[in-house]
């Protein structure tokens, strides 16, 4: 079977990467005045973030119930008010926790 070369595979990425940046930046010349285009546009990111965020929270502790917990515990947290510093180590603390105790009993 033959094999591919990885400059292939790293120009591929990079023909990839360069046309989602730059197409746009083509197609659209002047200010988006379409409501709905603009929500969707301004939520883009926080639904990137989220997308590769979560899994990892849950798919990296010991047990997928310990992230899991962390998860709902760090929203709880964030609702209330705490910022981002304190819900990070409220959310490694209970994971640490939970983790170390759940296997001893």
């Amino acid at each position: 079977m033959e094999q591919n070369s990885p400059i292939l595979y790293i120009l591929l990425a990079i023909l990839v990467t360069n046309l989602i940046r730059v197409l746009p930046m083509m197609l659209i010349k002047g200010p988006i005045r379409n409501t709905f285009l603009r929500s969707f546009l301004y939520y883009v990111p926080y639904v990137t973030l989220a997308v590769m965020t979560f899994p990892a929270i849950i798919e990296t502790t010991l047990t997928p119930l310990a992230g899991v917990i962390a998860l709902v515990v760090g929203l709880i947290a964030a609702w209330y008010g705490l910022g981002l510093f304190p819900v990070a180590l409220i959310c490694c603390i209970i994971v640490y926790l939970i983790d170390t105790l759940l296997p001893m009993l």
